[in-house]
């Protein structure tokens, strides 16, 4: 790890979870949440410039912080510790019910506000659909993931398939990268992770192995519904015009050609597009069919 990134690591530890108290109305720092869509490291070092745009077109320090979990940048948003936070469609149902947030922004796709849960496995693994799962064994992302763990449970229990039951054995592995590598490496015999269209041209597992060879390897059997896409979320005690500066420089970023390749480094997104509260209702639905209490997600781990 090198010395900045130890140092952003050093100052989110002493800075983010010192109790910082409620925000002021002016506040003089802003507080940045991203999820660990990979490990956290790399999160940072991805985030870095657009962390650099904020603290130069709004005139004040900006803080990253990059959670172990999704549920750490959800607490963190319901201890005041955090102002804005990109998140996931899960987390943010869990944000709102728990968090004093609203949604303000959506990420694109090229030209699509939607992505889709995909179950890979290798090409030749023999397994051709979600039946041939029963028996194997089987890698969820972070538990409140929405393309690896939320959208998939729902997929699974449409299909009268229940992994405590049927599968094998049942690996959370923290992230879409950890869950790539599992499958590539035989670790699992299948996994669920995220693609940004439902035909394999642009998914997690071309992402995150380097060698085209290696991405052959990797074969999705099923794939979700549209879901809506990730988001940026503002907390309710930060200042409205402070809000409406930042939303303004992530629409900005998303016309903007080095703003796009500083966000596709990110989250592999294109840009941003107006959200609502209502975008998420599918979410609440898919967390219903799933079997995972809203309420009770951030408490408890799924096995």
């Amino acid at each position: 790890m090198n010395r900045s990134v130890r140092s952003v690591l050093l100052l989110l530890s002493l800075s983010v979870f010192a109790g910082c108290g409620k925000s002021s109305s002016s506040p003089k720092v802003l507080r940045v949440g991203f999820v660990p869509a990979e490990n956290a490291q790399q999160v940072i070092q991805n985030a870095q410039p657009i962390v650099d745009i904020l603290q130069n077109r709004l005139g004040m320090e900006v803080q990253p912080f990059v959670a172990t979990d999704y549920t750490g940048v959800i607490e963190a948003l319901r201890g005041n510790k955090l102002d804005i936070a990109f998140l996931t469609p899960a987390s943010y149902v869990l944000a709102k019910n728990e968090a004093n947030v609203r949604v303000v922004l959506k990420s694109e796709r090229k030209g699509s506000a939607f992505y889709y849960a995909a179950i890979i496995t290798r090409a030749d693994s023999g397994i051709k659909r979600l039946e041939d799962l029963r028996g194997k064994t089987f890698a969820f992302g972070d538990p409140l993931s929405t393309s690896a763990n939320v959208f998939p449970r729902k997929m699974f229990h449409e299909h009268g398939i229940d992994p405590v039951r049927d599968f094998k054995q049942i690996l959370n592995s923290g992230g879409h990268d950890a869950t790539v590598l599992a499958v590539l490496n035989r670790k699992v015999d299948a996994g669920a992770t995220y693609a940004n269209s439902p035909d394999s041209n642009d998914t997690a597992w071309m992402r995150y192995l380097k060698n085209p060879e290696d991405v052959k390897k990797i074969h999705a059997i099923a794939f979700s519904e549209p879901i809506p896409a990730d988001n940026l979320v503002i907390h309710a005690s930060l200042d409205d015009r402070l809000a409406k500066k930042i939303e303004a420089i992530f629409l900005e970023l998303s016309h903007d050609p080095k703003g796009k390749k500083m966000l596709r480094d990110l989250y592999q997104i294109d840009g941003f597009v107006p959200a609502t509260d209502k975008d998420y209702d599918s979410v609440r639905q898919a967390f219903a069919i799933a079997g995972i209490p809203i309420k009770e997600a951030l408490q408890k781990k799924q096995p």
